[in-house]
């Protein structure tokens, strides 16, 4: 008795869990529609407001702005393309690519830094100040 119940259950919360998927497809598919139908609307309103006074041509209906609406996505296309900013996948790519690898290699010198300063570089400096105090007093 209690293994049907657990399999009772099982499917019950099988079909609740499919149920769930189904309408939020239907609800997604329903706001893509919406969306496309907002989009639409406001290239009419654009089109209406701004081509008569710009160009001299005539307003256009919701229908008309919806036709080029999908002439311009043939002709331009719909925007699917390579992912701009790109994923995990893409970021490990960048990373991995030798684009700045002089650069790389240059930094890994910075480590003794700390040590010439401390050795040659203070010297080094004081050294380079007075040569440039010479020299401007002697231009003076």
């Amino acid at each position: 008795m209690e293994r049907k119940n657990d399999f009772e259950k099982s499917v019950e919360k099988k079909v609740e869990h499919k149920v769930k998927k189904i309408i939020k497809v239907i609800a997604m598919v329903l706001f893509g529609v919406a969306m496309l139908l907002l989009a639409n609307y406001l290239l009419m309103r654009l089109w209406n407001w701004l081509m008569p006074d710009l160009f001299g041509l005539s307003t256009i209906s919701y229908w008309q702005s919806l036709g080029i609406f999908v002439l311009a996505k043939l002709l331009f296309g719909f925007g699917g393309g390579r992912k701009k900013g790109g994923g995990p996948r893409h970021k490990r790519q960048l990373r991995s690519s030798n684009r700045c690898g002089s650069l790389r290699r240059d930094f890994g010198e910075w480590k003794h830094y700390d040590q010439f300063w401390k050795e040659e570089g203070e010297e080094a400096f004081k050294a380079y100040v007075e040569r440039i105090k010479n020299e401007n007093h002697d231009t003076e």
